[in-house]
């Protein structure tokens, strides 16, 4: 069971790499999921992760005060604003868009009501 959550953990460190790059692809949600799946395997990923110098702040952040930065704050929102547009544009249908927003909406929410 080890080497499946240290390959979850390997992935998710991957998809949230690749999502410091992409606007649509959140960062620290899969760097969270990185760092819970190397708890439960590899003290040693474990801790690099914790201690690296640019993917190790926010995860500490969210350990200890469950906090997004204002920046990671505006950046998620801008991304929000992103996906919504890109829907209207590629032309999803009213029903997509009506599930769309209340999700989107409820995300904002919640990043916005976290501590700074």
């Amino acid at each position: 069971m080890r080497f499946v959550w240290i390959f979850l953990g390997l992935v998710s460190l991957a998809a949230g790499v690749i999502g410091a790059a992409l606007p649509l692809l959140p960062t620290v949600p899969f760097l969270l999921l990185a760092a819970f799946c190397f708890a439960r395997s590899s003290p040693h990923l474990h801790a690099w992760l914790l201690h690296h110098r640019t993917l190790g702040p926010p995860i500490a952040d969210w350990q200890r005060r469950g906090a997004i930065s204002r920046r990671g704050k505006c950046l998620a929102s801008g991304s929000i604003v992103l996906a919504f547009v890109l829907a209207l544009l590629f032309g999803a249908p009213a029903w997509a868009l009506a599930v769309q927003v209340p999700a989107l909406v409820c995300v904002a929410a919640f990043i916005w009501t976290r501590p700074d």
